[in-house]
This record gives structure tokens, sequence and C-alpha cells, in this order.
């Protein structure tokens, strides 16, 4: 079991790393994949709570790491009129309230209704964008909602959803790969059983 969990923070640090390089699509307001966050709610479905809070401090830890280090509002050398912004660490509570979404469906995905996981994902990233654009609104003290704001967090979480099935083979090419049990049982067949068998017979 440690293995797989082992295997998880790496595929955590791999994602940060291909975040860097994944653009955003002009031709859609600026939308992107959101591979670490995909990566970690993906992730936290699989494995227990205690995992899932470690997975969610590494990914919001990593996240604010590239977005909000340096002074807030920039350098004020160069920028005379300082925006306030978000301070590092909003990302790990984000993250973590994220998690806990997911692991309220994790009895569905173990009976193998990965779809709704997959639905899931979208639903949080969304959340998760408004969330974050919201605290920004609140912390520079005025209220500006775009409509291609909205536009923008919604393509991001249909672009980012659209690539869970994708994640989830990986992760149940993991578990394999290290014996661990994420009791992926939805689609045995009835006939396979003990009693189909023997009603058969």
């Amino acid at each position: 079991m440690i293995r797989y969990h082992i295997s998880l923070f790496i595929f955590v640090l791999i994602a940060c790393v291909l975040q860097q390089f994944i653009p955003a699509v002009t031709a859609l307001y600026d939308a992107r994949i959101l591979l670490l966050h995909l990566v970690f709610l993906c992730c936290s479905v699989t494995v227990g709570f205690s995992p899932m809070l470690g997975l969610a401090f590494l990914c919001g830890f990593l996240w604010d790491a590239n977005n909000t280090l340096g002074p807030q509002g920039g350098d004020s050398e160069v920028y005379i009129n300082q925006i306030d912004s978000l301070r590092f660490g909003y990302s790990i509570l984000l993250f973590g309230l994220m998690g806990v979404l997911m692991q309220c469906i994790q009895p569905l995905f173990r009976r193998g209704a990965w779809q709704v996981s997959a639905i899931l994902t979208g639903i949080s990233v969304f959340l998760y964008l408004l969330a974050e654009f919201l605290l920004i609104t609140f912390v520079r003290g005025e209220w500006i909602f775009p409509a291609k704001v909205l536009t923008q967090i919604w393509l991001t979480a249909a672009m980012t959803m659209l690539c869970s099935p994708l994640i989830f083979a990986i992760l149940f090419k993991l578990a394999k790969l290290f014996d661990f049990t994420i009791r992926y049982d939805g689609l045995k067949r009835r006939y396979f059983t003990p009693e189909a068998y023997s009603l058969d017979k």
C-alpha cells in the first residue's frame, strides 16, 4: 500500500512540472487544463482520508509556490500601484475542500461508478476557480464578475474533466503494479460469482 501512495506523490510532482507546459487556449477565453488539480482529484478518490489530506497539502503548496510567491502585487520598485492578492497557503484549504467532496462519493467509485467521479472532477474544478475568484474580489474590496470570467471558469472545468478518464486509467495501472486494492468491482459480471455459478448448475 505504501508504494502506491508514494507513486501518487511522484505522480503529483510530475503533474506539477507538466502543468508549466500546458498553454491557455486563446480561442476559448484563455481556458486551460488544470492538470495538477485533476491529478489530485482523481487520486483523492482512490485513497483514504489521511493520504488525501497529505496530497491536498502538497498540491496546494506547489500551486501557491508557482503562483503567489514574491511581494504581494509585485515588486514595489516596478509596480507603483500594487494589487492585493491572496496569501500563500489559501490553495491548501481549497484543495482540501475539493478532496473532501471527492471522498463523499468514494463508495460509488469503489462500486465501479467512476463516471460519477469523472463528472465531479469538473464540478470540483469549477467550484475551486469560482471560490478563488470570489476570494480575490473580496480581498480587493470590489464586486466585479464579468461574463467572460464565468465562461473561462466553466470552459476550464469542462476541458479538465474531459481528461479525467486518462488519469483514472493511469491510477488503475499504478494500483495493479503496486498491488493496491482500489476495490473497483463494478465491472464484475454476475455469472462469475459462486452464487451464479451454482444456479447455472
